[in-house]
């Protein structure tokens, strides 16, 4: 389902009369005494196996905190535990909060989710389509069916490539190399821009730089740098003091250490020149894709008021109808290439976050409630909505590759009890 903003009042309205008329979904927390203890073990198995150097989880329910727990260590050679204070690099859980600053942008009328993109940044316009290379190499180039919509870049539908094994086009993409940490977000733009797309806008979901685009939006609307921008309409009426691109120096004996899994049990600390290269230094790029480091409570006020429809400590962020939207599937059923999302569950993608759409019907998935909301990021980060029973959760952690161990299900898996398909 595709709602614009016309539609989004008749959605809103019938959310608050259904709310008002019934009593809350969720009577009894899910999170008893036997879940934590279920949460514990299953957690501090990863740390005794040595196959995370430490992790963390908050978890609210009702709006109220009904867990908190960390394991192992921030710095396991350093014994330095994992604790609330620990900083993590959130990497593509940045995206949900860039959504959340261009989606302010929309509700004071500043675009439509159906404008092309190029009527605001010209940079867009006239974009050519990928369609192989030909005998001597040359990429097929072809003009895009539709110009990219602001929606293409808020469900990842725009056609930016975003892979290496491209025959022709991957070697632009290098060569070009848009997100440099040495490119303003108009730079980043325009060499965007000037870069063919990999399929036409709207037919495939393909993981990517849009969320960057979205950042580059924001800062082309509102007419203020991106990082201000963020921080002043976002951050700071948050209170997310610890949520921060460059990170000083008095803070980073704070910042966990980013550990790359090597096999079982084993851990490899990543040198500090690749895994704080982007937060320890100031760069022209303020990405909105990833770059931000947070604490597991300031992530945890940013969910909460995603599950508060927009407000938290009376402050309004967005409003409810808003959220709404954001959570619901923007992916309709004629785009059926979809990368890796389906390995997410049975879920669609609304704006900057995967949204559940089907129970799980097979023990192997990951467990989840539909109407459920989230996201996760690449050092294995993650973060659920769950509007049925009133449930936010957190989880911290600093490791690569992303997830091989099935640490987000067996999380899922203790938070809500293994799923049983019915015989």
């Amino acid at each position: 389902m595709v709602l614009n903003r016309s539609g989004i009042l008749y959605l809103g309205v019938l959310t608050l009369f259904l709310s008002a008329c019934n009593e809350p979904v969720n009577q009894n927390f899910i999170v008893n005494e036997e879940v934590k203890s279920r949460i514990d073990s299953t957690l501090q198995s990863y740390v005794n196996t040595g196959n995370v150097g430490g992790v963390s989880a908050l978890i609210f329910e009702n709006d109220k905190e009904v867990y908190f727990n960390a394991f192992g260590f921030a710095d396991r050679e350093n014994q330095k535990p994992m604790d609330r204070e620990t900083l993590v690099r959130i990497y593509s859980m940045t995206k949900p909060i860039t959504g959340t600053a261009l989606m302010q942008l929309w509700e004071n009328g500043k675009f439509d989710l159906d404008d092309p993109l190029e009527k605001y940044a010209p940079e867009f316009s006239g974009m050519k389509v990928y369609e192989g290379v030909d005998e001597n190499g040359e990429m097929i180039l072809v003009d895009a069916d539709r110009p990219i919509s602001i929606r293409d870049i808020t469900r990842h539908t725009a056609g930016f490539p975003n892979r290496n094994d491209i025959p022709g086009l991957s070697e632009i993409m290098a060569e070009v190399d848009a997100r440099s940490f040495e490119n303003t977000l108009t730079v980043m733009a325009e060499k965007m821009g000037r870069t063919p797309l990999w399929f036409h806008p709207g037919t495939q979901w393909e993981y990517g730089l849009s969320v960057d685009v979205q950042a580059f939006l924001v800062e082309r609307i509102s007419g203020q740098p991106y990082g201000e921008y963020l921080r002043a309409n976002v951050l700071d009426p948050l209170g997310l003091d610890e949520t921060k691109y460059y990170l000083p120096e008095d803070e980073r004996d704070r910042l966990a250490v980013a550990y790359t899994r090597t096999g079982e049990g084993q851990l490899e600390p990543t040198p500090d020149s690749i895994a704080n290269r982007f937060n320890f230094n100031k760069w022209p790029l303020t990405p909105g894709g990833f770059g931000l480091v947070s604490t597991i409570d300031d992530y945890m006020t940013f969910a909460r008021m995603l599950a508060r429809k927009g407000e938290i400590n009376g402050t309004r962020i967005l409003e409810p109808e808003t959220i709404e939207l954001m959570a619901t599937n923007h992916l309709p059923d004629s785009i059926t290439e979809r990368s890796w999302l389906p390995s997410k569950g049975r879920v669609g993608f609304g704006i900057d976050f995967a949204v559940r759409t089907e129970a799980p019907q097979r023990a192997e998935e990951i467990n989840g409630i539909p109407g459920e909301f989230f996201w996760d990021g690449a050092a294995s980060t993650l973060f659920w909505v769950d509007p049925k029973n009133d449930l936010v959760a957190v989880l911290f952690v600093q490791l690569f590759p992303y997830d091989g161990i099935g640490l987000h299900k067996n999380f899922k898996d203790a938070v809500y009890g293994k799923f049983v398909p019915e015989e």
